[in-house]
């Protein structure tokens, strides 16, 4: 029942998508019209690809800097004082950390767009990816970074040779969740975005206001899709193999 209360709604969506009358109508019969008409909205797709770019760069940004707090760890700087800082994120409503950047960026005279968007983004992924990767460094073996330094291997090379490898499944899960978490976000992205700047959550909200396009529904089968060939390829047994 868990699973027909989590799917039964996309396999309605994927269905629609199908759907010669506008959504939400009764069943018509089978047509592809919407799927044509998808690739002539440019607007929509334009909306997509700013959010793919804001989730891309803050998945980015965020690993890179749990990497770089894992490397001042490892490296003996003392990182457990500040740690607690990005459980904020997790603790804090969202729309207060919107307006708190938002109150950020006005204090700044940083102009709203698609770099705000980023920041704040980011800001958000930190939460997810430092405490994750924190954790799971400090499970790992010492023994495995005192035999790296005892034959010979310098920090930083004990650090991209041994540590970084070992925690490269945890960066993968946690990349693929703030990647997620972006790409769906709508509060951060409302507050932070401006007037200039319009992401796919943005788009499909002003578009509830007329009313929803089959052509979202199209959109959103292809994206299921796409979703789905990559866990398929992500969990097979020569990638598997590969990454872990």
């Amino acid at each position: 029942m868990t699973y027909l209360f989590f799917y039964v709604p996309i396999i309605v969506l994927i269905a629609f998508s199908f759907n010669n009358f506008a959504f939400p109508a009764p069943w018509g019969h089978f047509t592809l019209d919407w799927y044509r008409q998808l690739f002539l909205e440019l607007d929509l797709w334009r909306s997509f690809f700013n959010s793919l770019v804001v989730a891309v760069s803050a998945t980015f940004l965020s690993l890179l800097m749990g990497v770089i707090l894992i490397f001042f760890s490892s490296d003996g700087g003392r990182v457990n004082k500040v740690l607690p800082l990005f459980y904020g994120n997790l603790i804090i409503p969202e729309t207060v950390l919107a307006v708190s950047l938002l109150g950020y960026f006005t204090l700044f005279k940083v102009p709203l767009g698609l770099t705000t968007i980023i920041i704040a983004h980011t800001v958000l992924g930190i939460g997810f990816v430092i405490p994750v990767l924190y954790t799971r460094f400090k499970n790992l073996d010492p023994k495995l970074k005192e035999a790296s330094l005892t034959l010979g291997a310098s920090h930083l090379q004990t650090f991209f040779k041994v540590t970084l490898p070992l925690l490269k499944p945890t960066m993968i899960a946690t990349g693929l969740l703030v990647f997620v978490i972006s790409f769906d976000d709508f509060i951060l992205t409302y507050f932070c975005a401006g007037t200039g700047v319009e992401t796919l959550s943005i788009y499909l909200v002003s578009m509830i206001r007329a009313g929803i396009s089959p052509v979202v529904n199209a959109l959103s089968a292809i994206l299921v899709l796409f979703s789905g060939i990559l866990i398929f390829l992500f969990f097979s047994r020569k990638v598997k193999t590969q990454v872990f």
